[in-house]
């Protein structure tokens, strides 16, 4: 065969093949011809329930005294030594948490006032009206029966131990320290309780509203 013969052959073969793959490649579906996994969409919805759910608790928090929810997310970490607890620091780390969420309890009963002299006064709720701490100052009879507890506060007490609650399970050093091992599904338990605790209690504080400026919240106008 002649060396003309042969380049011919060799050249038809080539494109032969050139052709085969070129047709398998057009008959081969694109990567946007699959369906895509819902992956991302649910990745969306989680993000958004977490999102929302840290917004929620974020707007609860301005229920609870300001200065014990910083004091506890300051010293959470420390005490439970980043998550990573031994029973000195569990032990340390239960007292914060008893601490700080009696003083969010406590807090819902106290209440404030403007003396004459234009000074803030504060003092505790009590059955015959306000108890004023350092007693440097009295209210009379007819203003001491705004003061008086009542069946709110207990409302507003047993909501703010809930919202002090949901506060402990989104730090996680205090949660680690406490639940080392948590598994998939008690993590979702832990943000449902979340979610659930941020509905609730903001359906019952716009229900239960409160007029009481005590200990830790905005104080009441001049």
């Amino acid at each position: 065969m002649s060396e003309q013969s042969k380049n011919t052959t060799l050249r038809n073969r080539k494109e032969s093949s050139e052709v085969t793959l070129e047709t398998k490649t057009e008959n081969q579906p694109l990567p946007q011809d699959f369906p895509l996994p819902d992956t991302e969409e649910k990745q969306t919805r989680r993000q958004k329930a977490v999102s929302q759910t840290f917004l929620t608790s974020a707007n609860l928090a301005n229920h609870l005294p300001t200065g014990t929810v910083l004091a506890f997310q300051f010293l959470a970490p420390i005490f439970s030594n980043q998550g990573e607890c031994d029973s000195a620091s569990r032990l340390i780390t239960a007292g914060l948490v008893t601490i700080c969420g009696l003083s969010c309890i406590l807090s819902t009963f106290t209440d404030s006032f403007r003396d004459k002299k234009g000074t803030v006064c504060y003092g505790f709720a009590t059955v015959n009206g306000l108890w004023i701490m350092d007693g440097s100052a009295t209210l009379p009879p007819e203003l001491a029966a705004n003061y008086k507890l009542r069946f709110i506060d207990f409302v507003h007490a047993i909501m703010a131990a809930l919202v002090f609650a949901s506060v402990i399970l989104f730090e996680q050093n205090t949660v680690s320290c406490f639940y080392p091992s948590l598994t998939v599904e008690n993590r979702k338990i832990l943000m449902a309780m979340r979610v659930g605790i941020g509905v609730i209690c903001s359906k019952l504080f716009v229900v239960f509203p409160t007029k009481r400026h005590g200990i830790g919240f905005p104080l009441p106008d001049a």
